[in-house]
């Protein structure tokens, strides 16, 4: 095993952190014992990793330039009280466009697939909507968000306040066509997941502007929207990577570490 020569400075880059590089190949770290074989697959590693990056800006890009998409109707969901803690009635009615809080703002709408034949929260929603109330405040500076299920007020409600969804605004689809109009559910009444995006222009007028699904092709399925999920993002960083691991209700909403004790 060979060892890396001595790591020259770079003279660009932040101001704050320095850079060096060894033989052209960038050191993430200040390890003097680092394998010349693993930096150079580490350096391979981080021009992939530019590339994806390149990828992933090119396709916000086509998705930003998108032409105007349909028009769509002021479908009107079922919502209960703010104070999720609270009584789950009343529950009152509102609009499609009542949910943009201002002008220029973009509206997403995460379909949960909870209700009618499924009559159990999904558990891969559950965790992706676990990820929405995290960044909702952050989310809230630029854009409006909500989550849409078939299940009835009451029924998401009770799923919500077990996993402290209080970040978040939790619309029943009631007997709308929304969900079947964005195909997260079918004629039967069996949901699925996606994320759709909306927006309202001056006038009033309501578009629909992107929806995405988890399916993509045949040899692609489950990743239409991963980019949404840190979860899978950082197993992908770990030597194990993702797998075939799937999310699950039973273990709840808190981590049993304990301290180590000295």
């Amino acid at each position: 095993m060979s060892i890396t020569t001595h790591p020259q400075p770079i003279a660009s880059g932040p101001k704050h952190v320095d850079r060096e590089k060894t033989d052209g190949m960038l050191r993430h770290t200040r390890l003097v014992n680092e394998p010349r074989e693993y930096l150079q697959k580490r350096e391979e590693l981080r021009l992939a990793e530019m590339e994806m990056f390149r990828s992933i800006e090119r396709v916000a890009a086509l998705r930003r330039a998108l032409p105007a998409g349909a028009e769509v109707t002021d479908y009107v969901f079922h919502e209960g009280p703010r104070d999720l803690n609270g009584s789950d009635s009343p529950v009152s009615s509102v609009r499609l466009s009542e949910l943009f809080s201002g002008p220029g703002r973009a509206l997403i709408v995460y379909h949960f697939m909870f209700g009618k034949r499924n009559t159990t929260a999904c558990p891969m929603c559950t965790m992706w909507i676990d990820t929405f109330n995290g960044i909702a405040p952050h989310l809230a500076q630029n854009v409006d968000l909500a989550i849409v299920a078939a299940a009835d007020p009451a029924t998401l409600r009770a799923h919500a306040r077990l996993r402290g969804w209080h970040n978040l605004r939790l619309l029943s689809a009631g007997d709308s066509t929304f969900k079947y109009d964005f195909r997260s559910e079918d004629a039967e009444g069996r949901q699925d997941s996606a994320l759709s995006v909306f927006t309202r222009d001056a006038k009033g007028t309501l578009r629909h502007f992107y929806t995405a699904h988890p399916w993509l092709d045949d040899d692609m399925n489950e990743r239409g929207i991963d980019l949404l999920q840190p979860v899978y993002n950082i197993l992908d960083l770990i030597p194990q990577g993702r797998g075939s691991w799937y999310a699950s209700l039973d273990y709840g909403t808190r981590v049993n570490w304990i301290p180590h004790a000295r």
